[in-house]
């Protein structure tokens, strides 16, 4: 079932994202994103526009978005590759003309799951607080 985020849902996107950060960069310091949780918790899921997605009964994934922006797309790493990341997506993407997002260039793993959902490398940076480096990529609707 795939639903709009719910206050209650906070402390299991928060550790659904946690994990997964931690699984997806380990390039980068875990205590970076360690300190990130409250912030992620009490201050950018909640300005963004999220959604769940539940497998028996129990949030296995989440996206949110600030305008066209794809702040945070993340699945449970035990539940992965069941197409759970794709509908999550698809459910923004129907709701959206473009999407713009920012993945490190190391997690090569997303920069093709995106490339294979229609999102193009737009452009290349490296992040402030990180150090690493990223593309910005983006997806438009096709006429």
């Amino acid at each position: 079932m795939l639903r709009t985020y719910q206050e209650n849902d906070l402390d299991r996107m928060v550790d659904i994202w946690l994990e997964g950060s931690l699984q997806a960069h380990d390039f980068i310091d875990k205590a970076y994103w360690e300190s990130n949780q409250q912030e992620m918790k009490n201050v950018y899921l909640p300005m963004s526009e999220a959604y769940v997605i539940e497998e028996a009964g129990s949030i296995a994934g989440f996206v949110a978005v600030v305008d066209h922006y794809l702040a945070a797309l993340f699945v449970d790493p035990k539940v992965q590759g069941k197409g759970y990341g794709k509908k999550l997506l698809d459910h923004v993407k129907e709701r959206r003309d473009i999407l713009e997002l920012k993945v490190y260039q190391e997690n090569e793993k997303a920069v093709r799951f995106y490339q294979a959902q229609g999102f193009t490398i737009t452009e290349e940076l490296v992040d402030e607080h990180t150090a690493a480096k990223e593309y910005v990529m983006t997806w438009r609707i096709m006429d």
